[in-house]
Parts: structure tokens; sequence; C-alpha cells
């Protein structure tokens, strides 16, 4: 049908454009996120505090994935009419101008919270609306989209940290992000491989090994940790194994299960955090990792 012949937005093309299966990934970055940039502060809150921090949070990044997400397919609207005809723009049931609408309009809603929440969030939320428009402009047309969209995951980090006044720089933050960015370069490799349903090199996979190696020092301080290290390394393994094997529908459930692992590992670090309340916020990101999996039987996370 095109790709602006439709009217508005049909409401299951609302989901499958935002990909919002995949929004639970983007509560365990919230808890991950706030925990390794201000354990302590953490630990002072009372139970509601924790509760309301981690939900500013994630209504923040959720936004912004969100609104990504339909620019994604707004800019991708004439290569998806080719490649991807199933989409909700190219068969018709989403217009192009009233995906682009809705997109800026989500991310602006999300700039907007973030900056209530302090200079601080307001400069974090402004570099991470500012990734994901480079990633969704051009990720067809460079080689360094993988990493454009590693550093948004990074930044979603950051942005959780600063939304929640735990600060955005602390160190254990920012290795755990640079962990996170590697896992999410390596999936977004294999992504691009999806419309074809084959991967071409794999050479490039090999940076999942560097979240899986760090992760796994960490959780050597506890069973908790470790067990939940185990559970990633199974799910990365079988991911890996995946995409190698190469038979027809490898690649697309190979990239379903990297993205829903985010949350494993984000489960890890908040184990290892050695605070009072990491192990109850680690099951619950680590609970993440299920419910995205269910949710993209659902809705398609891809």
């Amino acid at each position: 049908m095109g790709v602006g012949t439709a009217v508005l937005i049909r409401p299951r093309a609302a989901l499958i454009l935002g990909r919002v299966s995949n929004l639970p990934t983007v509560l365990s970055n919230a808890i991950a996120g706030i925990t390794l940039a201000g354990a302590g502060a953490m630990d002072a809150m009372a139970g509601g505090d924790v509760v309301g921090a981690v939900a500013r949070a994630t209504v923040v990044l959720a936004l912004f994935y969100v609104g990504g997400m339909y620019l994604n397919d707004a800019f991708d609207a004439e290569i998806d009419a080719r490649e991807r005809p199933a989409r909700p723009i190219p068969r018709g049931d989403a217009a192009r101008g009233a995906v682009f609408a809705a997109g800026f309009a989500l991310i602006a809603l999300g700039l907007v919270l973030a900056a209530l929440s302090g200079p601080e969030a307001g400069l974090c939320g402004g570099l991470l609306a500012g990734a994901i428009l480079l990633y969704d402009a051009l990720h067809k047309r460079t080689a360094a989209a993988p990493a454009i969209m590693g550093l948004c995951r990074l930044l979603s980090y950051a942005t959780a940290a600063a939304v929640a006044g735990s600060g955005a720089s602390a160190p254990w933050m920012l290795l755990g992000a640079g962990g996170l960015f590697c896992h999410v370069v390596g999936l977004t490799f294999a992504a691009r491989q999806e419309a074809y349903d084959r991967l071409d090199k794999a050479w490039p996979l090999a940076v999942l090994a560097v979240p899986l190696a760090g992760a796994l020092w960490i959780s050597l301080g506890g069973p908790a940790a470790f067990g939940l290290w185990a559970a990633l390394a199974a799910a990365t393994g079988w991911a890996v194994h995946r995409l190698f094997r190469r038979a027809p529908g490898d690649v697309p459930r190979a990239v379903a299960v990297l993205i829903a692992a985010i949350a494993l590992y984000d489960a890890v670090l908040i184990a290892a955090a050695g605070m009072g309340s990491a192990v109850p916020l680690a099951l619950a990101a680590a609970l993440c990792f299920p419910l995205t999996l269910a949710l993209q039987r659902v809705i398609p996370g891809t």
C-alpha cells in the first residue's frame, strides 16, 4: 500500500511500531542505572522512595524508547516497503506522517520530564535524544550504527541515574554501562542482518564476550550474582549458537533473546552492587527477561 496511505495509526500497529514487548528491559535498565550510580542513596531510601525513583526513570526511558522506535520505522518506511512489507507503515496500518509526529512528540515529552528532574537529568536526556535521532536517521547508511545504538543504551543508565538524583558519572555505573554498550553493539550487528535472515559475518559478535567477562568478574563475590550470570551466559550462548547455525528463522529468534538478555545483564550488576536491597531489585530486573520473551510472542520485539 505504499508508505503513507493509512489513516493515523491503528491500535495494534501502535504497539508493533513501539516494540513495546521490549519495555521490560527499559525497566531493568532504570533499576541498574540508579543502583550503580547511588547504592548508598538507594539503601537510605524508604521502599516507596525507591519505587518512585525507579518509576520516574522508567517513564522517561520508556518515552525515549517508544518514540525512538516510532521514528525508526518512519525513517525506514521506503526501505521497509521493499524489504519488510509487513511492517505497519508499508502495509497501510499507520500513516508515515502520523508516526513521525508521534515519535517526535514522545521524545519531546521524555525530554521535558527529564529536565524537570534537574539540569543533569536534562543534559543526559538531551544527549540520549540526540543519539536516538542520530541512529534513526543514519543507521541504514553507516557502519557505525551498532555503536550508536549501544550509546543509546549506555545513556539510558546515565539518564535514569540523573532522573533519580543519584548522579550520572559514578565510576561503577559508567563501567556497567560500558558492558551494556558492548552487548547492544553485538545484538545490533546481528539485527542488521535480520531482514535477510542470515549472518554474513560472524566475527563482530565477539564483542558479546566483553559484558560476559565483566559480569563474571563482578559476580564471583556472591551466589545470587553468579547464578544470574550463569543465566546470562546460557541465554547469550543459545543466541550465538542460533546465529552460527543460520537455519531459517534463527537470526530474528537470536536477536529477540539477546534483547531480552539485557535484563539479565542488568540483574547481575544489581546483585553484585552489595547494597541491602540488591537481591530483591536484582530479582525484579531478572524477571524482566522472561516477561520480555513472553511479550515478544504477542508483539514482535524487532
